[in-house]
């Protein structure tokens, strides 16, 4: 254990434990505890913190690609949420001291404040060529001295997110308003604005700051909502946010989208984007390893233009299943899949990336411009 990185904790042996008996080897700091979940990697180089408090993470055990992680540290102002939700962290490299001008506090300590165990120095690439190969797998990370042979039966037994209702876990359970603008100065949001109510399946506070800039009030609502609350007078369109898990296991989303859709205009981002699918008839299925990184390619149709976009998710809309009037907007380019489908006539569109862009590049912010656009009764715009 020498030349070790700067590091406030004491460093332990660790190993991650596959389902498939597959084992690696390295340390880890925080909880001295089995964390288990579906591992899954993120290639992005920037923006651990808006992963780890993504709440699309929740049930999961994130990799990063990228070498090292932590020169920046953490602060206030990034979280995407009011907790992290990543079942735990598995990093190359960990650096505990940050260099960055706004770090309110270094990543490792922020973790351990908060009971999640970070596993470094594995080789990530093999984790990684492993998921890629063998698909989105659930495992355990043992960081608390076990025998890997011990973890391996309980690795054995250990489930994805097939089939579990993770957004219930992770929305509000009661109405709350956000006034928050997308940048420090901005101010809040107009209190005579247009307003709209976001469906919570684990929105992230970007997706709500976009909202914001665009001029609207903006109401977040629990899952379970009574559907006359997102059809009052005065809501001018409905947000079906983005979270974790199988859409097809969240209960009563379906149903609660099928009974608003063709009432107000929609906009569906991520896991909203597939409940809406299965509720204009068609079928979700899982990705071999989903699409969880900064730069993945979508070709929208209507322009011809390539958007790099930001991902986060292990489910897709499947094109076959979808009813003829559906249009297909966005298709991916690595692997074909459906990226985005509208219903002009009933003011729906929706998207499988992010448009937010928290962390990643913000081609698709004209998504939210397009939205309000639609709310206000204005042509549809193609920027």
């Amino acid at each position: 254990m020498d030349n070790l990185p700067r590091l406030l904790g004491s460093p332990r042996r660790a190993h991650l434990v596959l389902a498939d008996g597959t084992v690696f080897r390295g340390f880890a700091l925080g909880a001295p505890a089995f964390c288990e979940g579906e591992v899954v990697f993120n290639t992005s180089m920037t923006g651990y913190q808006e992963m780890l408090t993504d709440p699309s993470y929740n049930g999961q055990i994130l990799v990063l690609t990228t070498s090292h992680v932590g020169q920046t540290g953490v602060n206030g102002p990034d979280a995407e949420s009011g907790r992290v939700w990543v079942r735990a962290l598995i990093v190359q490299d960990l650096d505990g001291a940050p260099s960055s001008w706004r770090a309110e506090e270094g990543l490792e300590a922020w973790l351990a404040e908060r009971g999640v165990t970070v596993g470094w120095g594995f080789d990530t690439r093999a984790i990684v060529r492993h998921v890629r190969t063998h698909g989105a797998i659930p495992g355990v990370l043992a960081a608390d001295g076990s025998d890997p042979e011990v973890t391996a039966e309980r690795a054995r037994s250990a489930t994805g997110t097939e089939g579990l209702d993770l957004a219930r876990e992770v929305a509000c359970r009661e109405a709350f308003h956000w006034t928050e603008g997308p940048w420090p100065g901005f101010g809040t949001g107009p209190a005579d604005g247009p307003l709209v109510r976001v469906v919570d399946f684990g929105v992230k506070r970007s997706i709500l700051r976009r909202l914001v800039a665009e001029g609207f009030r903006v109401e977040v609502v629990p899952p379970d909502s009574d559907p006359e609350l997102l059809l009052e007078p005065g809501v001018v369109g409905i947000v079906l946010s983005n979270g974790p898990g199988d859409p097809a296991a969240v209960s009563g989303a379906r149903e609660l989208v099928s009974a608003v859709v063709g009432r107000k205009p929609i906009l569906g981002i991520c896991l909203g984007h597939q409940i809406l699918g299965l509720a204009l008839g068609g079928r979700t299925v899982k990705l071999p390893f989903g699409h969880h990184g900064g730069n993945h390619p979508v070709r929208e149709l209507a322009t011809g233009r390539v958007l790099v976009t930001a991902q986060n998710h292990n489910y897709a809309v499947e094109e076959a299943s979808l009813p003829r009037e559906i249009e297909l907007t966005h298709i991916n380019l690595t692997d074909g899949t459906v990226e985005g489908l509208a219903l002009p006539r009933l003011h729906i569109e929706s998207v499988q990336f992010h448009p937010e862009a928290a962390p990643g590049p913000n081609d698709a912010a004209g998504l939210f411009r397009r939205f309000r656009e639609r709310c206000a009764g204005e042509p549809r715009s193609t920027a």
